[in-house]
């Protein structure tokens, strides 16, 4: 979850340079791009890993109960 903070953070200061620099803008923004998706990556191969480890344990064998109606 550490690296997706970091990517984050090099995304907001890839987009507050573009805001400075006109001549790089597009160059700026493409950068900040790419940092959130790298950041999305990492989200997800993390929420992944934490199913996976869920199925091995077998915590979705508890089923959730409705109440029956009185």
């Amino acid at each position: 979850m550490e690296n997706v903070r970091r990517y984050r953070a090099l995304a907001s200061l890839c987009r507050q340079q573009a805001a400075y620099r006109p001549l790089q803008n597009w160059q700026l923004l493409g950068q900040a791009e790419h940092f959130e998706y790298l950041a999305e990556v990492e989200l997800k191969a993390h929420f992944d890993a934490c199913n996976a480890k869920s199925d091995e344990h077998g915590d979705d064998a508890v089923a959730w109960k409705t109440p029956a109606a009185a």
